[in-house]
C-alpha cells in the first residue's frame, strides 16, 4: 500500500500524540519538586528550613514523591505511550507494553552480565550519569532514557494490532489476546535486545557529540529551536522538538527539566552567570512568549475590536491571556490569529524566537517553559537572591517584546483586515478558535470550502466522535444531530465540541446527541457527505427575509398554545432542561395549535417531521418552538404545518397543528418548548411564573 503525505502526516501527529500523554504530569510534578526544594532552602527560609527540623524533614518527604515522574520516566513512556497510540483495549496495551519493556531490559542485563567487555561496556560499574548504564526497575541496563522506552512502546503497538486478535485452538484459549501478545513480544525482544547491546553504544556516543554540539551553538541554536517549536505547533509535530530536549537527553542527560531540578540548590548559590553555569537552559525560555508576547497580541486584537464589540471581546480574549500567561496554555490565542491569518502566526513564530534568542544574549537560562508559575516556582523564587539582576533584566525584555508585539500585530491586523475577534461582521458570533477547528480548517481548504464555517463545524464534530469508522447511524431533529457510535470511550470530551460551536452533548451509552442549534440540517448535510467520503458542495443558502433587528427593543411574547406554563428548568429533557440552547419557557399543552406568540420571520421548518419552528423576532431574538419531546421519531405523522419557512407571520397567526393523542400513544410527551437560542444577548428578559396560559393572549416572555 503506498504511502500518502496525508497518511505520514497523520502519521506523524498520531506519534507526537502519543509521547505527549506522559508529559501532562510533569508539569505538577515539576512544580512540586521545586517547591519542596525552595521550602528546603536555608538561604531564604533560615533555620526553619535547616535539616533534622519538622518543617525540613515534611519537605524531604514530599520532594522523594515528588520525583516519582522523573526517576521512573522510561517506565511512564513505556506504559503511557501506548495509551495515546491504542486503536483498541488500551489498559491492556498498556500492561502489554510494560511487560514487554521489562523483558527486553532483563535479557539486556543478561547478556551484558555475561558479555559486556564485548560490546564496550564495564558492566560491573555502578549505573549513574556517564557511565552509560541506568537502573531501570532496579535492573541494570543501558541507558536509553525515554528513547529506548518510546521505541519499545511502538513495536509493543504493531504486536498489540496485529496479534491481539489471533485466533488460537480453544484448548490454548487461556494464551489468548494479551499473553499471545506478550509471548510474542518475549521471542521479539531477545533478538531485539542483542541488537541494541551492539548498537546502543555507537548511539550513546552520538547523542553525546550532539549535545556539545547544540551547547556550542549559542544564540543561534536557541533561535532556531524556538523558532521550530513554535512553527511545528499547528501540525502537532513540535512534540518532536521539545520532548527531546527538555525531558530527553538532546543537550544533557536526563533532559532540562530534570537536571534543572537536580542542580536548583547548587545554581541559588551561585553568583556565576546563569548562561555559565547551565548553557543548556537556553532551550528552555521558549516559554517567554507565552508570558510576555501573547499579552501584547492579545491587547492588539482588542484594541482592533469595534467599539461596540470591544467588551465581548474583552471577555473572550482576558481569560485566554490570563491562561496562557500563568499556566502557558496557549491554544486558544494561537489558533485563533492562525486560523483567521497565518501570517500572524508566523510573526508570532519569528518574535518568539527572538525573544528567546535576546534573552539567553543577556545571560539568562532556566527552565522556563511554561507560564508564570514556572518562572515564579523553578526560577525565580529560588535563584533571586543571587541572579536578582538577570530577573529584572529579563522582566525588562519581556515587556519591551509585548509592546513590540502589540505594534505589529496591530499594524498587521489593521493593514490587511484581519477577522480577529471584534472585527467580524455583525452577524458573525466572535469566538476563539480550538486546535480541532484549525485541523478541520485545513481540510476544508483543500476541498474547497475554507471558508464555510458549517462544513468545518461538521467535520469537527465527525472527528470527535471517533471518525467515520466509529459512526453507527446518524439522524438530526430540530437542534441535535442524533449519532450511534461503536465505542462511546472514542467520543471526546464535550469541551472540544463546544469550542467547535456546540450548545452541549448528550451521551446516553452509544447514542449520542450533539447540540448544534437552528443550523443542523445544514451541518448534518455536510457530515454525511464527509462521512461517506463524497465530494462536498456548497449548499444553497436558505432564502430568507432580513428583517432590521433592534436588540433593545422592548418587546412582549404570548403563550404560543394554551396550556400550563412551567419554566425551562422543568422542562423533562436534559437539553432544554440545562438551557443548552437558550431559556426560555415551556407549556404542558391543553390546546392542538401552535401560534406566533409575536410578529417574527420564519427562519425554520423541520420539513420532515414538522415537530419544530424557528422564528426570528424584531429585536433579533431568535426562538425556537420545539413541539413534544423526542417527537422527531415520529417523522411528521400527527402534525400538519400551517405557514412556510421565509415567509413574515403576525402575532396569533397559525403555525402548526398536532393530534396530541398520536404523540401520546407513541410515548412522547406533548410538552411546547419556546426556548430563545440568544437570550445570552437579552439579559433584560423576564419569564413569567408558571401559570396556566391562553394562545395569543397571555404575557409569557417580555424583553
Amino acid at each position: 500500500m503506498s504511502l500518502s503525505k496525508d497518511r505520514i502526516m497523520q502519521g506523524m501527529q498520531r506519534f507526537g500524540g502519543a509521547m505527549y500523554t506522559p508529559v501532562i504530569l510533569f508539569a505538577f510534578f515539576g512544580i512540586m519538586v521545586a517547591v519542596s526544594i525552595v521550602c528546603k532552602n536555608e538561604g531564604l527560609l533560615g533555620s526553619l528550613a535547616a535539616k533534622g527540623t519538622l518543617w525540613y524533614d515534611f519537605w524531604f518527604v514530599v520532594e522523594q514523591g515528588a520525583w516519582t515522574v522523573f526517576s521512573q520516566m522510561p517506565i511512564l513512556f513505556a506504559i503511557a505511550v501506548p495509551i495515546g497510540f491504542a486503536k483498541k483495549e488500551p489498559a491492556r496495551f498498556a500492561m502489554e507494553s510494560f511487560v514487554i519493556y521489562m523483558i527486553f531490559n532483563y535479557f539486556i542485563s543478561g547478556i551484558l552480565t555475561l558479555n559486556g567487555a564485548f560490546f564496550g561496556v564495564d558492566y560491573s560499574q555502578n549505573a549513574g550519569a556517564g557511565t552509560g548504564l541506568a537502573m531501570i526497575a532496579n535492573i541494570k541496563t543501558l541507558d536509553m532514557g525515554m528513547l529506548g522506552a518510546i521505541f519499545i512502546a511502538c513495536v509493543t503497538a504493531w504486536l498489540h494490532n496485529r496479534f491481539y486478535d489471533t485466533d488460537i485452538p480453544d484448548w490454548l484459549g487461556i494464551f489468548k489476546g494479551p499473553a499471545f501478545v506478550v509471548a510474542v513480544g518475549f521471542a521479539v525482544m531477545l533478538p531485539l535486545s542483542l541488537l541494541f547491546c551492539v548498537v546502543w553504544p555507537a548511539i550513546q556516543h552520538g547523542i553525546m557529540n550532539f549535545q556539545d554540539f547544540l551547547k556550542s551553538s549559542g544564540i543561534v541554536g536557541v533561535w532556531a529551536y524556538t523558532f521550530s517549536e513554535r512553527i511545528l505547533l499547528p501540525a502537532g509535530l513540535h512534540h518532536f522538538i521539545y520532548l527531546p530536549f527538555i525531558f530527553g537527553p538532546a543537550v544533557c542527560d536526563g533532559g532540562i527539566q530534570q537536571y534543572w531540578l537536580q542542580h536548583l540548590n547548587d545554581f541559588a548559590t551561585s553568583a556565576k552567570s546563569l548562561k555559565e553555569l547551565f548553557p543548556e537552559g537556553g532551550f528552555a525560555l521558549h516559554g517567554s512568549a507565552k508570558v510576555f508576547g501573547l499579552p501584547g497580541a492579545a491587547l492588539a486584537m482588542y484594541m482592533c475590536a469595534k467599539p461596540e464589540k470591544k467588551k465581548k471581546t474583552a471577555a473572550l480574549l482576558i481569560p485566554a491571556t490570563i491562561t496562557a500567561v500563568l499556566c502557558g496554555i496557549t491554544e486558544p490565542l494561537e489558533f485563533t490569529f492562525l486560523f483567521v491569518a497565518p501570517l500572524l502566526y508566523l510573526v508570532h513564530s519569528l518574535l518568539a524566537a527572538t525573544l528567546s534568542a535576546t534573552l539567553y544574549f543577556f545571560g539568562l537560562a532556566g527552565n522556563f517553559g511554561g507560564g508564570l508559575i514556572d518562572c515564579f516556582v523553578q526560577n525565580w523564587i529560588p535563584l533571586f537572591p543571587y541572579h536578582s539582576g538577570t530577573y529584572i533584566m529579563q522582566i525588562g525584555i519581556g515587556l519591551c517584546f509585548t509592546a513590540i508585539y502589540f505594534v505589529v500585530f496591530r499594524f498587521m491586523i489593521l493593514k490587511f483586515d484581519y477577522a480577529t475577534p471584534g472585527r467580524t461582521a455583525d452577524d458573525v458570533e466572535d469566538k476563539l478558535f480550538s486546535k480541532d477547528e484549525y485541523k478541520a480548517k485545513k481540510e476544508m481548504e483543500d476541498m474547497g470550502l475554507a471558508g464555510n464555517a458549517l462544513a468545518i463545524k461538521a467535520k469537527v464534530f465527525l472527528d470527535c466522535l471517533g471518525g467515520p469508522e466509529n459512526i453507527k447511524e446518524v439522524t438530526n431533529c430540530a437542534t441535535r444531530l442524533r449519532v450511534t457510535v461503536a465505542d462511546p470511550d472514542k467520543v471526546k470530551p464535550v469541551s472540544k465540541f463546544t469550542k467547535a460551536g456546540a450548545f452541549g452533548l448528550v451521551k446516553n451509552g452509544h447514542a449520542i446527541q450533539v447540540i448544534v442549534g437552528l443550523s443542523v440540517p445544514q451541518v448534518r448535510g455536510y457530515f454525511d457527505a464527509l462521512l461517506k467520503g463524497e465530494a462536498i458542495s456548497e449548499q444553497p443558502e436558505e432564502k430568507t427575509i432580513k428583517t432590521p433587528t433592534m436588540a433593545n427593543l422592548a418587546m412582549k411574547l404570548n403563550a404560543c398554545i394554551s396550556g400550563n406554563l412551567i419554566d425551562m428548568s422543568e422542562v423533562n429533557d436534559d437539553m432544554f432542561s440545562q438551557k443548552m440552547m437558550g431559556d426560555g419557557v415551556a407549556i404542558e399543552p391543553t390546546g392542538d395549535t401552535v401560534v406566533a406568540p409575536a410578529d417574527a420571520e420564519v427562519t425554520m421548518v423541520m420539513e420532515e417531521s414538522l415537530h419544530a419552528i424557528g422564528l426570528r423576532l424584531d429585536n433579533g431574538a431568535e426562538l425556537l418552538i420545539h413541539i413534544g419531546i423526542d417527537t422527531v421519531k415520529l417523522n411528521g405523522r400527527g402534525f400538519q404545518l400551517l405557514t412556510k419557512q421565509g415567509v413574515k407571520v403576525k402575532a396569533g397567526e397559525p403555525l402548526i397543528k398536532f393530534d396530541p393523542q398520536v404523540i401520546k400513544e407513541a410515548g412522547y410527551q406533548t410538552t411546547v418548548i419556546m426556548a430563545v437560542t440568544n437570550s445570552s444577548d437579552y439579559p433584560q428578559m423576564k419569564k413569567q411564573p408558571d401559570q396556566p396560559v391562553t394562545a395569543d393572549e397571555t404575557p409569557i416572555l417580555t424583553f
